[in-house]
């Protein structure tokens, strides 16, 4: 699979990280299963954190019995206190029985109360400073959801030199002016700031929208080959290192598979995504966001 290079950490990423939600809502045989799949395809990037279901556990089991030296794990905390990011960290590091995280970010930042609160005294970024100087982070980054995300990064990479960033994007965002305008703005930034980039939700369709979810993610994701293929080629086509797979695991085969020939879809299809599925829509509608 493809790499790319993931801004100032130097890390050659896959461009597609594994998100291990899937595999915190199933059993450890059939995380197992799942992390020698991402495995056999190269996948050299599993992003993970405490909130994950069991994630950490069926991570932790794995590496465990099967250590893995060359993958590069990130990741991240909800927490907003220096003491609950603090025990969160040292116990996913006990969990997947490592003494280091190659990247650890501040979590679910989407807006700048939320940024505010993570950089105030006694604040969860005080915790992973500390961190990072025992020794225990090499990089650090910041993720979040939602419409004002990017524009809520840029103003983090003001404040902090980050060296990734996790945010939202598909072509139905990108298509809002208003989204586009601070999309564009986040990437230019991270171009300057040689900040690696990581892309979620490029394979979200809809909000479930009080239908009885029939996938493991909060969203309806899409499901067919053709429409995943057009989804992932639209991503990997921006200026971003990897693009963070579904919490789903039956999705995640054809997300890989679309990642393995997205250089061959026409340059014109993934745009059609928004002509051709008339369900495609915000999954942030309704959320303060």
């Amino acid at each position: 699979m493809e790499t790319r290079r993931l801004g100032r950490t130097g890390h050659e990423s896959t461009v597609i990280t594994f998100g291990t939600y899937a595999i915190g809502v199933v059993t450890q045989e059939e995380a197992d299963r799942a992390i020698e799949f991402a495995l056999a395809c190269g996948i050299n990037h599993f992003d993970i954190a405490p909130t994950y279901a069991d994630a950490e556990l069926r991570l932790g089991s794995y590496l465990h019995r099967h250590p893995q030296p060359d993958l590069f794990i990130s990741c991240k905390t909800n927490e907003r206190s220096r003491d609950g990011a603090r025990m969160e960290l040292h116990r996913t590091l006990e969990r997947l029985g490592g003494d280091r995280f190659d990247l650890y970010q501040v979590h679910s930042v989407g807006d700048l109360d939320t940024l505010d609160r993570v950089f105030a005294p006694g604040g969860s970024f005080e915790a992973i400073l500390e961190a990072r100087d025992e020794g225990l982070i090499d990089y650090i980054g910041i993720t979040g959801h939602g419409l004002r995300s990017p524009a809520t990064h840029a103003e983090a990479l003001r404040r902090f030199p980050f060296a990734t960033v996790m945010t939202s994007c598909n072509a139905l965002l990108y298509a809002m002016p208003d989204f586009r305008r601070d999309w564009d703005a986040l990437m230019d930034l991270c171009q300057a700031q040689d900040v690696g980039v990581h892309v979620l939700k490029a394979t979200a369709k809809a909000p479930w929208a009080g239908r009885t979810p029939t996938h493991t993610t909060w969203y309806e994701p899409f499901t067919e080959q053709a429409d995943i293929d057009r989804a992932v080629a639209w991503a990997l086509n921006q200026p971003v290192t990897t693009l963070c797979s579904s919490g789903d695991l039956s999705v995640f085969p054809k997300i890989v598979a679309a990642a393995e020939r997205y250089q061959e879809i026409d340059p014109a299809a993934p745009d059609s995504l928004l002509a051709t599925v008339p369900d495609y829509a915000n999954i942030f509608v309704g959320a303060d966001a």
